[in-house]
């Protein structure tokens, strides 16, 4: 029986290796060690050398961090840069209007003369990590607080950076991994001139809308282009029409052969955040009390939005980037409730933690890691009502444009408040500008609106003690509002424009929509001395949880979470089970006949063009057309992303483009908590699609010649 049980546990173990193979997020630099031989028996082709270089350009050389929160590739030797729609939809919105309305319409410029310069937009390319764990953790010691550990911690950090940097030459950044028990530097260096090279019109980049978000079968052309410029050196520059596009060390060539059921399949990207090592408590406080106020928070803004949007689309234009940032979070937060809830996530954690606990008190380990699972789980208990609080009050300024002016706006304004004559006349032109750019971002009516129906939404639902602002409404809150804004100086662009004529810092300080504002994030903000205690120790444990799963091998997990740094997932292209949504003959892809049949005319999210349905009709592919005659939109792949790797590009097992991840799958929606090796996907746009809008669609094959194609 022993034996029988011993084989059984060999064989689990065996199978929950291989299952597991196409999780984690992989630090470059460790693809040596951990991942390479087991990426060419999936199908690599290419050594670590040229993925991940120091000395020479390797494929990391083409990956860039687009504008802090999406991915992008560089794809031609004349800086030619492609990511999703998704991720350029601000710049190209602020790039449009009622006119021009190239969200709408489309825009693909005819020269390179003709590309946009959106007013803030960078790309930052990766140069090279190190480990600095040892340096840093010298300097912290088990008798320090929190407090006192982040302290020394971010001293040395700030040497770090500093020793680093190159002069200026170079962005650095040190980052926390494994709850604070690794540390890494990441030199970085930003390119801020960044032009709109071209976007496909709404219909397709966002095809399906809110309705097919997350969602399988999928049919959207989710891209963008942009184009990086430098100085005549090559090196970063500030916009100027002397700039040339940008020669990089790597582009990726693009491969027009398609995609087949079990191809290797790598994505290399910045995901944001993961919370793979997140406590039991950690998951049912967010399931039973932070998503759902998320979700109804984000859902009472969006809705406000909505209805001035849909009735006039100078206002549509304004409020699109918002509404899609709310919109897509939306939808992500209520997947997670359903799926952690559906998969019993924080069941299985508390298992884990229980079998860590007993570890933990042998007496061997239990004088360091003795409470930690006690304390966590106190933490939680502790501010579970506050988190359901935080999440209502953290989307009503989120959403309303007003509920933070005493950090942005206003703070600006009461320093110009405070200035001598002198200074006043120095800083009146920038201070106009600022003014004519905060209210050219929003439409008074919906903001009034807005805010009134999350101040209520807050005082209703939070279960907790609210802000003292709030409180002295007396439930009256459109009365306040709309009475707020008629008093106050912020409350139109006229008003604020005149204040500065007679700048009193009494006035600002004291104006309702400041007073409000400072007192909601101040609330927000403030800890009592046992939360202040709580924190601290939860901090410890958590960090000491992560420290002691590892030592005692009882994580599955290797990898750090993901935190915005560069990283390599590497797959297969998988599908899911038959659909009979998707005409496709296997689930792992979709075509333009899947496209055609979701149109619905006038519908915002489903129309389509009358040419999209002509060329359909016709067939008239072109060289995109996959072998077997069908035009291939989107296919998936088991890669283990999330967000953050919006734009990233899926490689082949020689480095080459086959396709531009977009999104994830709703029924693996726990992603970012737990894994989930059956069900978790990457949707995917085809390259070849992607192509065919462009050259054939667009009528923009000077864009398609600059690449290099290969079958």
């Amino acid at each position: 029986m022993r034996q029988f049980k011993l084989m059984l546990l060999a064989f689990t173990f065996i199978i929950g290796s291989f299952a597991r193979a196409d999780e984690g997020m992989w630090f470059l630099m460790f693809l040596e060690r951990l991942n390479h031989r087991d990426m060419q028996k999936m199908g690599l082709q290419l050594t670590v050398e040229e993925i991940y270089s120091i000395n020479n350009h390797s494929l990391k050389d083409a990956i860039v961090q687009f504008n802090g929160g999406c991915t992008a590739e560089m794809i031609s030797k004349e800086g030619l840069v492609l990511t999703n729609h998704h991720c350029g939809y601000d710049a190209i919105a602020e790039l449009s209007t009622p006119e021009a309305n190239y969200l709408k319409n489309g825009f693909w410029a005819a020269s390179k003369k003709d590309e946009l310069k959106p007013k803030s937009l960078y790309v930052r390319f990766f140069v090279r990590m190190d480990d600095v764990s040892k340096r840093i953790l010298a300097k912290v010691n088990d008798g320090m607080t929190e407090e006192e550990r982040e302290k020394a911690i971010a001293k040395e950090i700030k040497l770090i950076e500093t020793e680093n940097n190159d002069g200026g030459k170079y962005t650095v950044s040190v980052r926390s991994f494994f709850q604070g028990n690794e540390y890494y530097y990441f030199v970085y260096q930003d390119y801020k001139d960044v032009r709109l090279v071209g976007t496909p019109p709404e219909n397709i980049g966002k095809f399906g809308g809110d309705t097919d978000n997350w969602e399988w079968p999928r049919h959207t052309g989710d891209f963008s282009m942009f184009r990086v410029y430098a100085d005549a050196n090559g090196n970063p520059a500030e916009y100027s029409t002397a700039n040339v596009p940008l020669k990089p060390k790597h582009h990726l060539p693009v491969n027009l052969g398609g995609v087949q059921e079990n191809d290797f399949a790598m994505i290399l990207g910045y995901p944001g955040r993961t919370n793979r090592w997140m406590p039991a408590g950690g998951i049912d406080q967010n399931v039973k009390y932070a998503y759902p106020a998320w979700v109804e928070g984000s859902k009472t803004g969006m809705d406000q939005m909505k209805k001035y949007m849909e009735k006039d689309e100078a206002v549509n234009l304004i409020y699109a980037s918002k509404y899609a940032g709310v919109a897509n979070y939306w939808k992500n937060r209520q997947g997670m409730i359903d799926a952690l809830t559906k998969f019993q996530t924080a069941k299985l954690k508390a298992a884990q933690e229980a079998k860590f606990n007993k570890w933990a008190n042998k007496a061997e380990n239990k004088a360091k890691y003795g409470n930690v699972v006690s304390t966590i789980n106190q933490y939680y208990q502790l501010t579970n009502e506050k988190s359901r609080h935080d999440n209502y009050l953290m989307q009503l300024l989120r959403t309303s444009s007003f509920g933070v002016i005493s950090r942005s706006i206003g703070k600006q304004i009461s320093n110009y408040a405070q200035a001598d004559s002198a200074t006043k006349a120095a800083m009146r032109p920038e201070m106009e500008a600022m003014i004519h750019g905060f209210y050219a971002e929003m439409y008074l009516p919906a903001e009034r609106d807005i805010l009134a129906a999350q101040l209520n939404l807050y005082a209703s639902k939070s279960g907790y003690t609210l802000a003292p602002s709030v409180i002295a409404m007396n439930g009256q809150y459109k009365r306040f509002v709309d009475a707020a804004f008629e008093l106050s100086i912020f409350g139109s662009e006229a008003k604020l424009l005149a204040f500065l004529d007679i700048a009193a810092d009494g006035m600002v300080i004291n104006d309702p929509l400041y007073v409000l504002s400072d007192n909601l994030i101040t609330h927000l903000r403030a800890k009592s001395e046992e939360l202040m205690k709580a924190e601290n120790d939860y901090s410890a444990a958590f960090r000491l949880l992560v420290d002691g799963l590892r030592v005692s091998k009882m994580a599955p997990i290797q990898y750090p979470d993901a935190n915005s740094t560069l990283r390599l997932t590497y797959g297969k292209v998988r599908a899911l089970p038959a659909d009979k949504r998707n005409d496709a003959k296997v689930n792992y892809y979709t075509t333009m006949d899947g496209l055609v049949k979701k149109y619905k005319k006038g519908d915002a999210e489903f129309d389509l063009e009358q040419k999209m349905l002509d060329m359909a009709k016709a067939k008239d592919y072109g060289r995109y057309a996959d072998k077997n005659g069908y035009m291939p939109v989107c296919f998936l792949t088991d890669n283990d992303i999330t967000g953050g790797n919006s734009g990233s590009p899926v490689l082949n097992g020689k480095g080459e483009l086959i396709g531009l991840a977009f999104d994830g799958n709703i029924e693996a929606m726990a992603g970012d908590v737990i894994f989930d090796k059956k069900l978790q996907r990457t949707i995917n746009v085809d390259i070849r699609y992607v192509l065919w809008i462009i050259e054939k669609y667009s009528n923009a094959k000077h864009i398609v010649d600059e690449m290099d194609l290969v079958k």
